[in-house]
């Protein structure tokens, strides 16, 4: 599955894929771009270390200027390496995996109209996601990756 939010607005979109490959985000991504967002002039889009989320996933799935086309309207970040849990599409994968997915699905099908289910109620709720980690926590958690300024 892949896992898309905009958590200040309370909106997520859910795509059941049968796997996770470069091709399988390529259209996600697609789809973000030309369904979820048509008019957006840029897309800031914040995403695991997964080697399938770059750009050349585009160019490896659709012709050169499709994938440019595509590429341009993306401003891409990634968490870091071991920090999927900064990750908000993460934490809407485990609400989803609580409120939703904590039985057995019988077959794709059922798992895509479970899923639809769920992101349509979601989403009718416009519940954001409540995001505690403040710049404090990260100069603690990740000081590895802060520069210390000396005066």
């Amino acid at each position: 599955m892949f896992v898309v939010c905009e958590p200040l607005r309370g909106w997520r979109h859910v795509t059941v894929s049968a796997r996770r490959t470069r091709i399988d985000w390529a259209h996600c991504i697609k789809d973000l771009v030309d369904v979820c967002y048509p008019d957006a002039e840029q897309i800031v889009l914040v995403q695991d270390n997964l080697n399938t989320h770059t750009p050349a996933s585009l160019y490896e799935a659709f012709p050169p200027a499709e994938a440019k086309r595509l590429a341009d309207k993306l401003e891409l970040h990634y968490t870091p390496k071991h920090g999927s849990w900064l990750n908000m599409a993460e934490i809407e994968l485990s609400v989803l995996a609580g409120q939703c997915l904590d039985r057995r699905l019988a077959d794709r099908a059922a798992l895509e109209r479970e899923v639809a289910a769920w992101q349509t109620t979601r989403n009718a709720t416009g519940r954001g996601v409540d995001w505690r980690f403040t710049t404090q926590d990260a100069r603690i958690k990740l000081k590895h990756l802060y520069p210390v300024i000396q005066d």
